[in-house]
């Protein structure tokens, strides 16, 4: 089976082997630990990744598990917490190599987009269809089609 360098660059944003207990590369292995639940480390690694620390990292932890269920959660996410958190993930990695520094793909994700309905990105990941957008936007970015 060969290495996919999208599910590479999610698994990376994720925290890598390290924290996802074992070697994922590619879609199908990362699909299969999103339905095992990701580790709840991850968590803290995608949303600070994503948009840093403060209110907006509090926030969007809570959009992903809520905060009860954070507070008592332990070990691994839910199958749709741990599906939220892959949408974070993959639009985390994707606006990393569209902007190419972390600093610009931070500012982009918390920004209201006027291509996403004045929406910020992080806003959209709630669903797969927002994801979607973003994705859309992304890809247009990065090869400088119009949007």
């Amino acid at each position: 089976m060969g290495v996919d360098a999208v599910a590479v660059a999610v698994v990376e944003v994720l925290g890598g082997r390290k924290t996802l207990e074992k070697r994922v590369r590619t879609t199908a292995e990362l699909a299969q630990a999103v339905e095992a639940g990701l580790p709840r480390a991850s968590l803290d690694l995608v949303v600070r990744r994503a948009v840093g620390e403060g209110r907006q990292a509090m926030e969007l932890k809570h959009m992903i598990v809520p905060k009860a269920t954070l507070q008592r959660r332990v070990v691994r996410l839910s199958l749709e917490e741990s599906q939220r958190l892959e949408r974070l993930a993959r639009l985390t990695a994707l606006a990393e190599r569209v902007w190419e520094t972390d600093d610009q793909a931070r500012e982009f994700m918390v920004s209201r987009q006027p291509q996403l309905g004045d929406e910020r990105p992080i806003d959209l990941v709630r669903s797969e269809s927002g994801a979607r957008q973003v994705e859309d936007l992304l890809w247009s970015l990065e090869y400088a089609l119009p949007v």
